[in-house]
């Protein structure tokens, strides 16, 4: 079986239990989490973005993502799936060729959100079904995890939420999604709730934040996916403000010095 097929036979095979997914933004990260016992290796965008200098929001161009991406291709075997906010595109076709040309790179999967535009689940809809064709052109089992923004926009009713979260997920199901990811959803009922009611299909949850519930709860809860987003690279960076702080104001490195990883190890990475 070509590369493509079977790492997306694996990727849909491993949304049978709880996966948590430490999310990277480019091929380094993508080895140390790969190296780390990762399942499989699922970008960033915003992480992607910030560290080609650029701010989330579809502002990264979409000849550095691809770029990115076929880096990190390049240097991993585990199965790649891609964030690609709301498609980075102005129509359906757009995303369908952006899925072609992702797929040609070696990843067999993709997030894809709504947002919080009143046309967004019409419009996800359709970029889902353009991305289906995709798959269906490259023969490949690509897998289309649909990210619903309701908890990320202004607040509303509880169950309105809820009811509004459930109504877009069986649009995007219908459409060919084959999962489901709510950024923001934290209620362990609430997750619950949702496993529950979207006949099956994967649910992905976001834990890239202090006090987010433990894989343990979480997998109880029927969560067959765990992000953790763009965390890994905001602790990067925390990390490395820490040791900058440090060094220009008490001439020490010891924050740099205590996890630091020898060179000859990060050389193997690469080898």
């Amino acid at each position: 079986m070509p590369k493509n097929a079977q790492n997306a036979e694996i990727l849909h095979r491993l949304h049978a239990g709880p996966k948590p997914l430490a999310n990277a933004w480019d091929a380094g990260s993508a080895r140390v989490v790969e190296e780390a016992g990762a399942a499989a290796i699922a970008t960033s965008s915003a992480a992607m973005a910030w560290s080609a200098g650029y701010a989330d929001d579809e502002r990264l161009p979409v000849a550095e993502l691809l770029a990115g991406c076929t880096r990190i291709a390049r240097v991993v075997k585990l199965p790649l799936t891609v964030d690609i906010e709301r498609g980075y595109g102005s129509s359906a076709p757009e995303v369908g060729r952006l899925g072609d040309a992702l797929i040609d790179l070696g990843a067999v999967g993709v997030n894809i959100e709504d947002g919080q535009a009143a046309d967004g689940p019409r419009r996800l809809s359709e970029r889902i079904a353009a991305l289906r064709e995709a798959a269906a052109r490259a023969g490949v089992r690509f897998f289309v995890n649909a990210r619903c923004d309701v908890y990320l926009g202004p607040a509303a009713d509880a169950a309105t939420r809820f009811d509004e979260v459930l109504r877009r997920a069986r649009l995007y199901i219908e459409a060919g999604a084959d999962g489901i990811f709510v950024p923001g959803l934290g209620q362990i009922a609430d997750i619950a709730r949702l496993a529950g009611a979207i006949g099956g299909k994967p649910l992905n949850v976001y834990a890239g934040y202090a006090g987010a519930p433990t894989v343990e709860a979480l997998s109880a809860a029927g969560v067959r996916r765990i992000s953790l987003g763009c965390g890994p690279l905001q602790a990067a960076y925390g990390l490395l403000g820490r040791i900058a702080r440090q060094m220009s104001e008490q001439g020490r490195y010891d924050e740099m010095a205590a996890v630091m990883r020898p060179t000859a190890e990060l050389n193997r990475l690469f080898d």
